[in-house]
């Protein structure tokens, strides 16, 4: 599956899910254990440039294998 970019519409870090908004337009939900991050720090922030595959997920698409640009 390619790789699709969008920006984080929102994300909360103590909950640790979000959405992302796909450049195709559709809201893509993230959830932290997706975020390929070193360190702590496995969050995202509104406005955020990121890169992730699509995976049918229970409730609709799902962000995998989600990276920072």
């Amino acid at each position: 599956m390619a790789s699709r970019t969008g920006i984080v519409k929102w994300f909360n870090a103590e909950k640790g899910y979000g959405f992302i908004s796909c450049d195709e337009g559709d809201d893509v939900f993230a959830h932290h254990s997706q975020i390929k991050e070193n360190g702590p720090e496995k969050d995202l922030h509104e406005g955020e440039s990121v890169t992730f595959d699509i995976q049918d997920g229970e409730k609709g698409p799902m962000a995998t294998n989600i990276q920072k640009l």
